[in-house]
């Protein structure tokens, strides 16, 4: 499920009858009508939005809110930048960057996941203790991690392009070379492997290793914030709720509207998803713990921007503010 998050194709013909720009602003009961696009097919990942949904979170602040599931061929940064939706979710900290880099006016307004769930997994007993033991092995990668986290795991690590090989989504390379590191998802890949191989994987999570990207970010487009900041506002406090019970309430309502969404889902991996947010803080660490579910800083954008932009992703000199606001998640002093 790992760079299932990144794959940004070209087409939107899925999407492009149900997000005309010249929707209906206002629901009925004189709602705010909002179209939400997720960043891949309905999971635990998305349960907290699922949660303020079916629980009237949003309802009850005004909102009409629609959750429309992304995949392969739903690209979010394209449909926010035509204004087809009003908000959508952003996968990780080069979403907002690269649209700030090609001059494209949309904002991250708040993250939800306050470590990305990005680990790498590697077979247990093989000398592999930490990330570092991984220089000079080879590591799976899809196509999209090259650009993403792998750029700050060689500035951090010394890693090599060498070390490259790639990977399609299927763990039957992995699991026959014990040498072999795979890309994964926090909630994903080790459950396979497990499942599959009969053994309990070696995983690491980049953000305990000090990886800066935030996670499951909600954009919205400058338009938007300036024009309609209430609304913004009113859909992250709603979100924010969703997902302190989603974790710690009763999810059966969201994890229902998950699994009508995706028939592929089950409820067996929705279950190893909320233990592997609750067990590892994907949600609720760091600032969030003093700040509020959704904070962000702009220590952490610029840290991020530093790693990135030291590594030739982004220039140096360009302002990396124009990725994201703070004005709905200021963290506390």
């Amino acid at each position: 499920m790992t760079t299932r998050r990144q794959m940004m194709a070209a087409s939107l013909a899925v999407l492009a009858a149900a997000c005309s720009p010249k929707s209906e602003s206002k629901a009925p009961g004189g709602r705010k009508a909002i179209r939400f696009a997720t960043d891949w097919r309905a999971q635990g990942e998305h349960g907290g939005f699922y949660q303020a949904l079916a629980s009237g979170e949003y309802a009850k602040r005004g909102l009409d809110v629609t959750i429309m599931q992304g995949g392969p061929s739903v690209n979010v940064p394209q449909l926010l930048a035509a204004e087809a939706i009003e908000l959508g979710m952003g996968s990780n900290s080069f979403i907002p960057l690269n649209m700030a880099d090609k001059q494209v006016p949309v904002k991250a307004v708040a993250a939800f996941f306050q470590k990305d769930p990005q680990v790498l997994i590697a077979h247990p007993g093989t000398g592999v203790a930490k990330i570092a033991d991984m220089k000079g092995r080879p590591i799976l990668l899809a196509d999209a991690s090259k650009t993403a986290f792998w750029v700050w795991l060689k500035a951090r690590y010394g890693f090599t392009d060498a070390q490259v090989r790639t990977y399609n989504y299927s763990l039957a390379p992995f699991l026959n070379d014990k040498r072999a590191i795979v890309q994964g998802y926090l909630s994903s890949e080790p459950y396979q492997i497990e499942k599959a191989g009969g053994f309990k994987p070696e995983v690491f999570l980049l953000a305990d290793e000090g990886y800066p990207s935030y996670a499951t970010m909600v954009l919205a487009h400058d338009k938007l914030i300036a024009a309609e900041p209430d609304t913004v506002r009113a859909f992250i406090e709603a979100s924010a709720a969703g997902w302190k019970t989603y974790l710690h309430g009763d999810p059966a309502a969201a994890d229902a509207l998950i699994l009508k969404d995706n028939p592929e889902m089950t409820a067996a991996l929705l279950a190893n998803a909320r233990e592997q947010m609750r067990k590892y803080g994907i949600v609720e660490s760091g600032d969030a713990l003093t700040s509020g579910i959704g904070v962000m800083t702009d220590a952490r954008w610029a840290e991020f921007f530093r790693v990135t932009s030291g590594q030739g992703v982004y220039p140096k000199d360009m302002d990396y503010h124009r990725a994201f606001t703070l004005d709905f998640v200021k963290p506390k002093a």
